[in-house]
């Protein structure tokens, strides 16, 4: 398919933008059906609002230049075809954290998983002492699996 550089309106500040071949190029490969409803300034601004979160955090070509040269992207999750990371739509949700008493000194702790009881659970602090004493190399490490 041929594609021609178009004129679209920023549905923020209604200024009008390119929407370059190159663009549409990337939209198409990487599936997308619509076209960007944004200006280059409105989406940095919008995507520094929302915490730098939604895929395209990593990337920078979408805030300082174009799409075919096939980089910029692959750290934002799209590479992998969608297994992990990538573009969400919606707002992004607080990590659920968990109370557990750290099993080296007893102290409560705040983890982003629910432990299961078969394995000790530790606080930052002795975490951080624990990883150091096993050599912290590869995977593994010494640490038994």
């Amino acid at each position: 398919m041929s594609y021609a550089d178009k004129t679209l309106t920023c549905r923020d500040c209604g200024q009008a933008f390119v929407f370059t071949t190159g663009e549409q190029e990337f939209f198409a490969s990487r599936g997308f059906t619509n076209e960007p409803s944004r200006c280059r300034d409105c989406r940095s601004a919008r995507k520094s609002e929302r915490g730098g979160g939604g895929g395209y955090s990593n990337g920078g070509s979408y805030s300082t230049g174009g799409y075919s040269s096939g980089g910029g992207y692959s750290a934002g999750g799209y590479s992998s075809g969608g297994a992990g990371g990538g573009y969400s739509s919606g707002p992004r949700r607080e990590r659920e954290m968990f109370s557990v008493t750290c099993s080296a000194c007893g102290n409560e702790a705040q983890v982003p998983f629910q432990p299961r009881g078969d394995k000790p659970v530790y606080c930052s602090d002795c975490f951080a002492k624990q990883r150091g004493s096993t050599g912290g190399g590869g995977y593994g490490g010494g640490r038994g699996y």
